[in-house]
This record gives structure tokens, C-alpha cells and sequence, in this order.
């Protein structure tokens, strides 16, 4: 079975998200290190990164991911927006590295310009903020679910990127939704073996480091960014459970960004339907 895990609110401090992550009975979790929609980044007190320590030490959540803002937008051909979303992945990546954890993931965002420039402002941007942040932890590209100029939502682009950083830590991050609203990945029993080969010949496999496990409100192919509980969406339970089976995926950490049975967030009862599709 994978390791599952689920995006858990940091809200009140690092060790909160540790004290909700054993509540949910998880040992793999995804934060944000800093406010998702805000530039500015406000890193951990020193006391709330020791007693993170602390924590870590009585019960492991391991591994451990962070989210960079929704505001990063490598793609773009404004200089302003870019060279501020450098900064901001620089100090989520410095965040990331002082709580080791094991990577960062970020969204590569959009433009309206030439894909191709857009894919080697992606690839300079990136080589950028690892050459400012030394380390260990990865930068983790995850794929998009299209609409508005969206880029890096093919694995032919995405593998563009991988190929062209050829940097051992950038890997890259699956979002079941995602690929299945941008329609490069049909998750039908029948389907699912064809797309996961076709995304084996143009990025490869081994480059994805998490899965980022979510239904879909929208149809195959709408391009739209709308997330569901497990088997409440359009991939569904028969999906997740093809997906379960593929042993080239079963073994990642797979991380729920779903709304939650209360509307609260990745719950329980997520988790367990999610264990339910193994064999």
C-alpha cells in the first residue's frame, strides 16, 4: 500500500500540523511553510522549529512536504511577477530546509506568450533558486489541470523541464485531478495502463516523488480546477483503485487535497475509502 498522507493546516504552529497529522492516524504530510497567498514569507521562530524537532522525535511524519504560495508564476513574461515568485520559492525552499522536509512543491503557472519561452523561464527560474538554496531538499514540480495559458500540463512539458534542469533535486509531483481535467490521464480500468505509459516514455516515472490524490468535480478534458472526495467524482472509486494497483505508483507517498466529508479538509473517512482501493 502507499504511504497516505494529507495536506494538514499548520495553523497555530509547526507542531500543530504534527498534532492533527497523528489525530488523522497519517505518517506523510504536506504544509504550507508560509501564507499561500501572500508574497511575503514569515519564516518559523526558532522555538517553534525546535519543539517541531521535539515532536518529531516522539511519533515520525516522514515524509514531510511543503506547498509553495498559489501566487508563483514561473511562466510568466511579466519580469515583476516573475522575479518575485523566484524569491518567494527561495524562501518556502529555505523554510523547507530548515524543517527537512523533503521537498517543495509549486505550480508552474501560466503565459500567454510563446509556450516554449515560457517552459525555459521555467527551467532558468528553477536552476536559480537552487543555486541560492543549498541543500538536500527537492523542488517539486507539479502538473497543471490547463485552462487560462496554463503551463507544464502535458509530460511531454513537464519532462522538458526535468530533462533541461537535469538537477537531482527536481523531481515532480502528480496530480490525479489535475491530469485528468488537463485530459492526459484517464484513470478508467481499461485506460490506465495506455496513459501511465505514455507519461513513462515522455517524462519518467521515476521522476515522481509524490501524488497529490484528489477526485474531480469536472470532466475529463474541462481544464477546470475543482477538487472532490475520493470516489464523490468523476475519476471515481473503480479509478483510484486501477491507480492503486499500478506498482510503479503504489509505493509513493500520496498526499489528499481534498475539501473533506465536512468541508473541513482532508478527513478520515477520505483516508480510509483511499485504503479501501488497495488489494
Amino acid at each position: 500500500m502507499a504511504q497516505i498522507g494529507a495536506h494538514i493546516s499548520a495553523a497555530g504552529g509547526l507542531t500543530q500540523a504534527l498534532i492533527r497529522a497523528e489525530e488523522l492516524k497519517i505518517r506523510t504530510m504536506q504544509i504550507f511553510g508560509s501564507s499561500p497567498r501572500q508574497w511575503q514569507v514569515h519564516e518559523p521562530k526558532e522555538e517553534d522549529i525546535s519543539s517541531y524537532y521535539l515532536k518529531q522525535e516522539e511519533r515520525l511524519v516522514e515524509p514531510v512536504f511543503l506547498h509553495a504560495p498559489y501566487l508563483v508564476n514561473l511562466a510568466t513574461n511579466d519580469y515583476e511577477i516573475r522575479e518575485k515568485s523566484i524569491n518567494a520559492l527561495i524562501d518556502h525552499l529555505r523554510i523547507a530546509e530548515l524543517i527537512k522536509a523533503r521537498g517543495l512543491v509549486f505550480h508552474a503557472g501560466s503565459s500567454g506568450g510563446s509556450k516554449k519561452e515560457a517552459l525555459e523561464r521555467i527551467v532558468q527560474g528553477m536552476m536559480k533558486i537552487l543555486e541560492e538554496v543549498r541543500g538536500s531538499t527537492q523542488l517539486i514540480l507539479e502538473n497543471s489541470a490547463g485552462g487560462g495559458n496554463k503551463i507544464c500540463i502535458s509530460p511531454a512539458e513537464i519532462g522538458f523541464v526535468v530533462q533541461s534542469t537535469n538537477h537531482k533535486r527536481i523531481s515532480v509531483c502528480f496530480d490525479t485531478a489535475h491530469a485528468f481535467e488537463a485530459g492526459v490521464f484517464h484513470f478508467a480500468p481499461n485506460r490506465i495502463e495506455r496513459y501511465l505509459e505514455d507519461w513513462n516514455d515522455k517524462l519518467g516515472l521515476d521522476y515522481i516523488s509524490l501524488i497529490h490524490i484528489n477526485d474531480s468535480i469536472t470532466d475529463f478534458n474541462s481544464g477546470r480546477d475543482l477538487h472532490a472526495n475520493i470516489g464523490e467524482g468523476k475519476i471515481g472509486l473503480d479509478g483510484f483503485r486501477a491507480l492503486a494497483c499500478q506498482p510503479e505508483l503504489n509505493k509513493l507517498p500520496w498526499i489528499l487535497e481534498v475539501p473533506g466529508f465536512d468541508n473541513q479538509g482532508p478527513d478520515r473517512r477520505n483516508i480510509e475509502i483511499l485504503e479501501n482501493c488497495f488489494c
